[in-house]
């Protein structure tokens, strides 16, 4: 008997659960983006890509990372920017999202199994409005981005000789900022613009936009765009997640000035410190882009910015790490038992005792991966100090991409565990974790339940 290999293949893939098919579309994606960045012809005259770093600047792209093993702009001529530009929107946005889009271009019809991968792509509880939250999700960022390459595009003519190298930069700014990819070509991140404020505006505007999620935009752009009699009312999501990621930046940009201010900070003036914390406390949670080089901190503030990066950006968002979410859950719950209570409230509402279970799920299982990262990193880069090594696994896990500089000198070992955790980043820990779990099934039994000493 003859089997059908397309049969078969169907057969095996409706096997898979959707947290297995998504991961497995993203190692897709890196196939193919290592495939487009290795073609010569991207390539500046008398550059050669090896397999080695191409897949790692593809895993880098796709997981919207930023770390770099190779000189962007030194490596890609202007061709090689767009592609690595196309790259960035399908990490950024999602393969679904852009998946749905090409579907719905070509008149195919979304169904159960397609709106399955999205809901399982977006962090979704619901089929419904699946196609319309893809719709809405594409239109908003390409919306964004168009603006903010128009803003920067013209505001660039000042910086850069021709009105196309203007306009090129000022798209891709836009691209990776709003994918929070942390990616760039002018050679040196945004250290060209450290004392351009305006420049730093509008990309903390636009890494705040792309890493503070998508629900979250979505209901914006309806509050904004409601009739005067109609109420709107922000889901507990969109209040949470607001409020905590205004509260780390803020946080974060306090740390960093008061843990420096008498070794980088000392001598410049308050709004030159003003701008210098506040955007490197906005680029942890996703961005990856520098006005400064961040191994002139001390210490503390070092392991203040891996914290910032290791909890990452918003769920549904651009952005990788543990969330924003699972650590004010974490954080809640936490506070809630100290305080005698047995459930967890805010904003008069109270969080799912799931929630918190795999909100600490989350947070246990990203804390053994970095940890054994750090470990192996440590055997295999000798050469690298203890607190370079945490910097490159936070920034790698968070998908954030800023570096102490060791990147471009990693060996082969090393650069392989730095693309497995932007990767795990990428699609999450429990997408990584459901890799090799099978569908949910009940217990038909259960043990004696018994006590045990805790603390």
């Amino acid at each position: 008997m003859i089997r059908n290999p397309k049969r078969s293949l169907t057969k095996y893939f409706n096997r898979l659960t959707p947290f297995q098919i998504i991961v497995l579309y993203y190692c897709m994606a890196v196939f193919v983006s290592t495939f487009l960045l290795s073609l010569p012809f991207l390539h500046k005259e008398g550059m050669n890509l090896s397999l080695i770093d191409a897949m790692f600047t593809a895993v880098s792209a796709v997981s919207v990372t930023g770390l770099t093993v190779v000189s962007t702009a030194e490596t890609f001529n202007t061709p090689g920017y767009f592609v690595l530009m196309f790259i960035l929107q399908f990490g950024g946005i999602g393969v679904m999202t852009l998946g749905t889009f090409i579907w719905l271009l070509l008149g195919s019809k979304i169904g159960l199994k397609r709106r399955e991968l999205i809901k399982t792509d977006q962090n979704q509880s619901t089929f419904s409005g699946m196609v319309s939250l893809i719709k809405q999700i594409l239109l908003l960022i390409l919306a964004i981005e168009a603006l903010g390459a128009v803003i920067l595009g013209v505001y660039f003519t000042q910086y850069f000789p021709t009105l196309g190298e203007s306009f090129v930069q000022g798209m891709f700014a836009s691209v990776s900022a709003t994918t929070n990819a942390g990616f760039d070509i002018t050679g040196n991140s945004l250290v060209m613009f450290q004392d351009d404020y305006f420049v730093q505006f509008i990309n903390i505007l636009l890494l705040t936009l792309g890493a503070i999620g998508f629900p979250v935009l979505i209901e914006i752009k309806d509050y904004l765009t409601k009739k005067s009699n109609a109420y709107i009312n922000f889901s507990l999501f969109a209040k949470l997640t607001s409020v905590t990621f205004a509260a780390l930046v803020v946080v974060g940009a306090i740390l960093i000035y008061l843990f420096d201010r008498t070794h980088f900070f000392e001598g410049k003036s308050w709004h030159e410190s003003f701008f210098y914390a506040l955007f490197q406390s906005t680029t942890t949670r996703n961005g990856g882009l520098a006005t400064m080089d961040v191994a002139e901190f001390t210490t503390p503030t070092l392991l203040v910015i891996c914290v910032l990066m290791f909890i990452g950006a918003s769920p549904s968002s651009v952005g990788g790490g543990i969330r924003t979410t699972t650590f004010a859950i974490s954080l809640l719950s936490v506070i809630a038992y100290a305080r005698g209570k047995s459930n967890v409230r805010v904003f008069r509402r109270e969080i799912h005792q799931d929630d918190i279970f795999r909100s600490y799920i989350v947070i246990n299982t990203a804390i053994a991966l970095t940890g054994i990262a750090v470990i192996l990193l440590n055997y295999f880069e000798p050469q690298f100090t203890l607190i370079e090594i945490i910097f490159e696994v936070c920034s790698a896990f968070g998908t954030t991409g800023l570096s102490m500089g060791i990147t471009p000198d990693l060996h082969a070992p090393g650069k392989l565990i730095i693309i497995s955790l932007m990767f795990i980043g990428r699609i999450g820990i429990f997408s990584f974790l459901f890799i090799v779990r099978g569908r949910v099934s009940k217990d038909r039994y259960h043990y004696p339940k018994e006590p045990m000493i805790i603390g």
